[in-house]
């Protein structure tokens, strides 16, 4: 570990009060809803927090996203529609998620499902716990795959696929990985943090291909030490996951029915069979994909965004910025200027 890196993780986990925490991200928000509890678990508030921001509370669009937990602070129970990964770097922590308390060691690393109800307990002075902020932009659903298929762990990487790629899955799900402090892990961890810490043009190429090394380390190692709350039937998943890969693969000019036709379905049975396993539409799938391809676009490229938008399958770019701000929370020529920004 990077001395240097200490210290910047130090200077960002000064104690935090939540009331002041609220008031900054409502500014941010700059919505008139104020940040509200949205339900109550074990007779505590819990919020939604459903954008991610940067250690001095700035809003940040990046589909990988790290923040230091403050010290001395009481974080109220959450839930966000991302992954969440909670990992002590030093010292120790207790994670609550839904109801179950899970003590973590230096080293440990926390899966959180999108959707599930959690928080970390007040950690001391000396500890320092990260969360690394996973969007389903992140991973490309062919990338996952070859996690899928490529392990024989299939429980794990089953679980991995499905937190990151079935957008509405992950409620009450969590993994908890015990690495016992491996070397190759924790060196593993600390990379990621280093780039994300020290940014130039490639450290979000290599902050990705970082974590996808992070998961085979921790499919391999899975099978020694690791407690899994998960289950999730074979069958479904490779069903599930030849449809998303097909509109992985042709989003810009994908249609229902010619899907439909393409796997021998019924129309109305596979926008239904879509919206049972996924918890969403066939267009709204459709849009989440061609909005992840417009942002690698828009981050790797000088392309006019009008270009960019006929290029993903709209040809109007009016609707192109609707649905772009829509799913991402910020406009399209806000996000290459903060991408742009971002990779020096």
């Amino acid at each position: 570990m990077s001395k240097s890196i200490i210290e910047i993780l130090r200077s960002k986990n000064s104690p935090k009060e939540f009331s002041n925490v609220v008031k900054k991200l409502e500014k941010v928000e700059k919505t008139e809803k104020n940040i509200t509890p949205i339900k109550t678990a074990n007779g505590e508030p819990v919020y939604r927090f459903y954008n991610t921001y940067d250690d001095d509370l700035e809003l940040n669009t990046n589909p990988i996203s790290i923040s230091v937990q403050p010290i001395e602070s009481v974080i109220p129970f959450h839930y966000h529609n991302f992954v969440d990964i909670v990992a002590p770097l030093m010292g120790n922590c207790t994670a609550v998620v839904q109801d179950k308390e899970i003590e973590m060691q230096q080293g440990d690393l926390l899966f959180v499902g999108n959707q599930s109800v959690h928080t970390v307990k007040p950690i001391g002075t000396d500890d320092i716990v990260i969360d690394i902020a996973l969007r389903n932009t992140a991973f490309s659903l062919n990338e996952l795959n070859t996690l899928l298929h490529d392990n024989r762990q299939t429980s794990i990487s089953g679980m991995l696929f499905s937190l990151l790629s079935d957008r509405n899955y992950g409620k009450g799900q969590y993994s908890f990985f015990k690495t016992n402090n491996n070397s190759k892990i924790s060196r593993n961890v600390w990379e990621i943090i280093d780039e994300y810490y020290h940014p130039d043009k490639e450290s979000d190429k290599i902050i990705r291909l970082e974590i996808m090394i992070l998961f085979s380390r921790l499919i391999r190692e899975s099978y020694k030490t690791v407690d899994v709350k998960w289950k999730m039937n074979d069958k479904k998943r490779a069903n599930i996951l030849s449809l998303l890969l097909y509109i992985e693969s042709n989003y810009a000019d994908i249609t229902l029915e010619e899907m439909a036709q393409h796997f021998g379905y019924n129309a109305n049975y596979l926008s239904s069979f879509l919206k049972k396993s996924t918890g969403m539409t066939f267009i709204k799938l459709v849009h989440l994909q061609r909005i992840n391809a417009a942002a690698e676009y828009l981050n790797y490229t000088n392309a006019p965004i009008d270009k960019i938008s006929f290029k993903v399958g709209y040809e109007n770019p009016s609707y192109f910025y609707k649905i772009f701000k829509k799913v991402l929370g910020i406009s399209p020529d806000l996000y290459r200027q903060k991408a742009h920004s971002n990779n020096g």
